[in-house]
């Protein structure tokens, strides 16, 4: 009798302090498990707004974030020391308990526990609050980090030798994304949840886009240039410049090609009132500025931080061999971020007018970029910048009126020529590119 008092006496003592130590690592499993989950999926730039603004938590984490392979390593050491324990004290009860059968029962029960409260559900709190989580957690996982710091450090080098066995090197592994992919791939996301519309999706992949596009594609083509002649009279330079929607005019001596200034709209006002309204008195040699050339190869990123330094809106486009190719302004620039810029000044030029039956009319000069960007359109630029320019390249020869092209899943029909340039298209999109028809 006294025997099995004493064995009641024992059993519910060892019971119950070893189902609270079994009790305390499982929350440190749940711990382990969720600060992995915070870490990994916090916002690198959220992070790191908040550690700018002094806030120590964030200055932990993205000390942590800096070496995940340090960081998942002691996290997972932790998390398996603290698991395997667990599990073998849970044995060990349920065998005192139950006998031999207490190691099926301590195997269902174990699995169940830290299935859901040490993995499941800490997880799905962390991935739902990752930041908040991860500046909670980050004070716990630096002191881990540290006393685990020995240990992961040998298992690394256990592990980077074990893959060099079989060929694999990751010492020297870098990123695949570069940044701008990183933040190219956010906004998409973003704009497939609802995040952001479409106008503003385009927007931000434009600014993106300003290292990869060229003056080249967005610049206003020479044939297109409104110019005046130094040798005209004042009174029509004036009148020039009056019926020109334009605010900066090049100013050429003779020959097109042999630009010798800019002249602003604003300078001929200042002129005519300090001539007081006498024309012999105005000279465009005097208020004309002298011309900027830039090679049609700069980038758009570059020539914009070119613009700001210099603080001038306006530059001369050349080509290698120094031939006058075009112009190109801020605002052309601007409009490559946020679309076309119109004012009270500006004409309203037709290039591309949707049809009914779902082709489209298109000059022959409006640029593949705007296309794609308007309706979507992945049509390939890099062997030309128009419209008409991609059906020369692709037909390699130039066409007449008439002829209709299939290439890139599209179909291409030339409606007007003048001379030896494209000067309009039917574009229509077709399920399935095929040759030529």
């Amino acid at each position: 009798m006294e025997a099995a008092s004493a064995g009641t006496e024992l059993f519910s003592t060892d019971f119950w302090i070893t189902s609270g130590i079994i009790f305390v690592l499982l929350c440190l499993s749940g711990m382990f498990s969720g600060s992995e989950t915070a870490l990994t999926a916090a916002s690198r730039a959220r992070i790191h707004h908040l550690a700018k603004s002094g806030d120590k938590r964030a200055e932990r984490v993205s000390r942590l974030t800096d070496d995940p392979e340090r960081l998942i390593g002691a996290i997972l050491l932790g998390n398996n020391l603290v698991n395997i324990l667990a599990s073998a004290m849970a044995t060990s009860l349920f065998l005192s308990v139950l006998g031999e059968n207490g190691v099926y029962f301590a195997t269902a029960v174990m699995t169940a526990l830290v299935l859901i409260f040490s993995e499941v559900l800490p997880k799905s709190y962390a991935i739902a609050n990752p930041d908040r989580t991860a500046l909670s957690v980050a004070f716990f996982i630096q002191i881990i980090v540290s006393l685990f710091a020995p240990v992961v450090a040998l298992v690394q080098k256990i592990v980077r030798f074990t893959l060099r066995i079989f060929g694999i090197d990751i010492s020297n592994v870098e990123s695949v994304l570069t940044a701008h992919e990183e933040i190219r791939g956010a906004i998409d996301l973003h704009r497939q949840e609802g995040g952001l519309v479409k106008e503003d999706t385009r927007m931000l992949g434009s600014i993106l886009d300003l290292d990869d596009v060229t003056i080249e594609d967005v610049m206003i083509h020479r044939k297109n240039m409104q110019a005046v002649d130094v040798n005209l009279s004042a009174d029509d330079i004036i009148t020039t410049v009056v019926r020109s929607p334009y605010t900066r005019l090049p100013v050429y001596d003779g020959d097109p090609e042999n630009i010798v200034g800019v002249l602003h709209s604003k300078d001929v006002l200042r002129a005519l009132r300090r001539a007081g309204g006498q024309m012999n008195r105005f000279n465009v040699k005097r208020i004309m500025i002298k011309p900027w050339f830039v090679p049609e190869t700069t980038s758009l990123k570059e020539q914009l931080n070119a613009f700001l330094e210099r603080k001038v809106h306006f530059a001369l486009v050349v080509d290698e061999y120094g031939a006058i190719q075009g112009l190109v302004t801020l605002e052309d620039i601007l409009e490559e971020i946020v679309g076309d810029i119109a004012d009270e000044h500006d004409f309203d030029v037709p290039g591309v007018q949707p049809q009914a039956d779902g082709s489209v009319i298109v000059e022959g000069t409006v640029t593949i970029r705007d296309l794609n960007r308007m309706f979507e359109w992945h049509l390939p630029d890099e062997e030309a910048t128009t419209i008409a320019g991609l059906v020369i390249h692709e037909a390699e020869t130039i066409p007449i009126v008439g002829k209709v092209f299939i290439f890139h899943g599209f179909q291409f029909e030339v409606t007007a020529r003048r001379r030896n340039q494209v000067t309009g298209l039917r574009v229509r999109k077709i399920a399935k590119a095929t040759s030529e028809g």
